[in-house]
């Protein structure tokens, strides 16, 4: 089971309606593995479920993007900080859980630098990260383009320019040095021992397949 691809498990409205709890409540008892992509740290309230779901496989990445809290606060301001993040991926870590950080997407001219990159890695090692999944790039379409723009507008003004001379109408919009960027990810990763793609979830069984011959 997999939730948080489209949209996070935990938004605001989770703390009064106990939805995404009341969903792992039902996988915990039916004994199913989970997988849950958020970027609020609200995960750490269900820590008993994972816990008893972890016994089958539980695992849980979130996002993060950039070190910087003031940085964070400003491209993401209804998420917890970037520093509240990592440490409820070390919380996670520390009781058995598999983590993960979502590094996507990263924003151009803002976040596309080595030194964010490899602060992302040191610290996702310190706090137990077994995989970051990345993409260094972003999408930009239609109207999720003109909300971006006035975004930038806002916040750092003089950037538009440089996206539209960059990027024109282009929807998939990689990385400056998008090469140099991912050998630099690549390596850091390796010293690690970080991998850059989450493992499958292979259930083991527990009863042995007869073979054609067997007598029943």
């Amino acid at each position: 089971m997999a939730t948080g691809s489209m949209s996070d498990p935990y938004t605001k409205s989770e703390k009064n309606y106990l939805l995404t709890r009341r969903c792992l409540e039902v996988i915990s008892e039916n004994n199913y593995p989970v997988h849950i992509t958020t970027k609020i740290n609200l995960i750490l309230r269900d820590i008993d479920l994972l816990k008893e779901i972890n016994k089958i496989y539980a695992s849980v990445a979130i996002t993060i993007t950039t070190t910087d809290d003031h940085l964070s606060s400003i491209i993401e301001p209804r998420a917890p900080s970037s520093s509240d993040r990592f440490k409820a991926l070390g919380v996670l870590s520390t009781l058995g859980i598999t983590t993960s950080i979502t590094m996507m997407p990263v924003l151009h001219f803002i976040e596309d630098t080595e030194a964010n990159i490899l602060d992302i890695v040191n610290k996702s090692s310190y706090y137990g990260v077994k995989h970051i999944v990345p993409w260094l790039g972003m999408s930009l379409r239609d109207r999720q383009r003109d909300y971006y723009y006035k975004s930038l507008d806002e916040n750092f003004p003089s950037l538009r320019t440089k996206y539209e001379k960059t990027f024109k109408e282009s929807y998939n919009c990689s990385a400056r040095n998008v090469s140099k960027l991912n050998n630099v990810l690549l390596e850091a990763s390796s010293r690690y021992n970080i991998s850059l793609k989450m493992l499958s979830y292979h259930h083991k069984l527990n009863s042995t397949q007869l073979n054609f011959l067997d007598k029943l």
